[in-house]
């Protein structure tokens, strides 16, 4: 949801790649609650952080515990934040119950995100 959120809002000025430790496929609810806000993330697959070696980038963000303390080193100079974030995936109950939990996920992503975009935008 954040590489999508981002790459929306970020309008070709940012560009976001979103990896896990233990990558699988996009999530459909995922994919039903960026849908309900307009951003179509369906084409968007899941990817490992081994993909990503070598590369360098201005911010790395982790979204839970786990990968805060597991993510590797990246070259540079990379502003490191830490968005600790409850995984709806691990929501259980009713379908509702569990769209609920994903659209609490994806606010809380999509506020810190233009927060960050808006405090980024005004020291550059």
């Amino acid at each position: 949801m954040a590489e999508g959120i981002v790459n929306h809002y970020g309008k070709g000025k940012f560009e976001a790649f979103s990896a896990g430790l233990n990558p699988s496929t996009v999530n459909p609810y995922a994919i039903m609650v960026m849908k309900e806000i307009g951003i179509d993330i369906s084409k968007q697959r899941s990817k490992g952080l081994e993909e990503f070696s070598g590369r360098e980038f201005d911010y790395i963000i982790t979204l839970c515990e786990n990968a805060r303390q597991n993510c590797p080193f990246f070259p540079g100079k990379s502003v490191r934040l830490h968005w600790d974030l409850k995984d709806p995936a691990t929501a259980e109950g009713t379908k509702e119950e569990i769209l609920t939990e994903f659209r609490k996920c994806r606010d809380t992503i999509l506020k810190n995100v233009l927060n960050l975009l808006e405090k980024i935008n005004q020291t550059s």
